[in-house]
Formats: C-alpha cells, sequence, structure tokens
C-alpha cells in the first residue's frame, strides 16, 4: 500500500515527534522515586548505596576543641535517645532482610557508633568524613561522590554512615535529618541517583500492604 504525500508528511511528523519525546521519557523514567514494597524489593535485590546521617546528638556538644577522631570526650556524640533510635533501625533493616555489605564510617565518634549499632560492624573511612555543606575546593567530597557511584557486588547494598554537610554538597538536596537514609543507585563515572530518603522510623513502612 502506498502513502499519499500527505500521508507521508504526517509519518514523519510522528516520527519526528516521538524521537524528540525519547529523552523526555527516559528522564522521566531516571526521575522516578521509590516507595513500600518497590523499595523494600530493591534493597532486597542489592546492588545500591544506603548513606545515614548520624542519629541523634547533643547538640550542647561540638568538635572545636577535640584532639583526634579517637577523642570522643571533645566531640559532638549521640545522645540515649540516639542510640535507641540505631538499634531500632537495625531491628527493623534484619527484620526486613535487607543485604548489607560493605559499612563505611566517618571517623567521628558519632558517625562510628551509629554505624556499629546498626550494622554491628564499620570501617573508618576519611573519604566520607564530615566537612562545610559549601564554599570548599572541588575536589573536598571527590572520594565520596566515587564512593556513591560505585555499585557494590551483586546481591547486596554497601552502607555509609556519615553527616549532614557532606549529603547537602554533593547532591545539592536538602539535608538528611539525624537518623534517616538516602538510598542511592550509583550510575557509575560519578553519576548517581537518589531514589528514596527513608526517616529514622520509616523502616517498617517499607513492608506495609
Amino acid at each position: 500500500m502506498s502513502l499519499t504525500r500527505r500521508g507521508f508528511v504526517r509519518l514523519c511528523a510522528a516520527l519526528f515527534a516521538l524521537f524528540c519525546a525519547a529523552p523526555l521519557l527516559a528522564a522521566a523514567t531516571d526521575a522516578q522515586t521509590l516507595a513500600g514494597r518497590p523499595l523494600l524489593a530493591a534493597l532486597k535485590a542489592g546492588g545500591l548505596v544506603l548513606y545515614f546521617r548520624h542519629a541523634s546528638t547533643d547538640f550542647g556538644q561540638n568538635d572545636d576543641e577535640m584532639t583526634g577522631y579517637e577523642d570522643c570526650a571533645r566531640q559532638r556524640n549521640l545522645t540515649d535517645a540516639g542510640r535507641a533510635e540505631a538499634r531500632a533501625i537495625a531491628s527493623a533493616i534484619a527484620r526486613l532482610g535487607v543485604p548489607v555489605g560493605d559499612v563505611l564510617a566517618s571517623p567521628f565518634c558519632r558517625t562510628m557508633e551509629t554505624a556499629k549499632l546498626i550494622f554491628g560492624r564499620a570501617t573508618a573511612t576519611p573519604a566520607v568524613r564530615g566537612g562545610p555543606a559549601s564554599g570548599v575546593a572541588p575536589d573536598r567530597y571527590a572520594d565520596l561522590r566515587r564512593l556513591l557511584s560505585t555499585a557494590p557486588p551483586a546481591g547486596t547494598n554497601a552502607a555509609i554512615v556519615s553527616h549532614g554537610n557532606p549529603f547537602r554538597a554533593v547532591t545539592g538536596e536538602s539535608y538528611l535529618a539525624e537518623g534517616e537514609a538516602a538510598v542511592i543507585r550509583p550510575l557509575g563515572k560519578d553519576k548517581f541517583r537518589i531514589v528514596a530518603r527513608i526517616t529514622k522510623d520509616g523502616w517498617d513502612a517499607l513492608a506495609a500492604p
């Protein structure tokens, strides 16, 4: 069956419109976030990075006079409520069956303690240490960006326990609350996508019907 001139023009216009729309459709798919059971299924499948801000701390303390990362007495530390939050997150992650492999933590006491309470282990990692959210050298958080863009081994997720400022600086997103986690899909070559944020008391909601 031959096309008329008008039909041919319409076909070309339709194909052109579809071609132009394809990047927009792809962008919409890439921007899609997850919640509830689909998020839990993605976490169980692995290949994601969980970025936690440490649990609740005592803002009456500060790090100004610390002599080193091991000097917990001169740092801002977790409160008893923060420790309870971390233990509750640990229980929820265990109940949900979320597989976690490497656990990296900023060397500060509050981040190391949070990581150990949630996961039972932590590797102190300068690449995820704290720092300012703005006004830093372009490469200040280059190592953190690389970690967020690198997929963990298949079937498991990586965990990073850090601070609010590095997350803000690298992602441009609003600050994580204390104890909140961002779920990140690594895309390689210093690229990643935030697919969810989970509040400190929001883990059990992932399994809700």
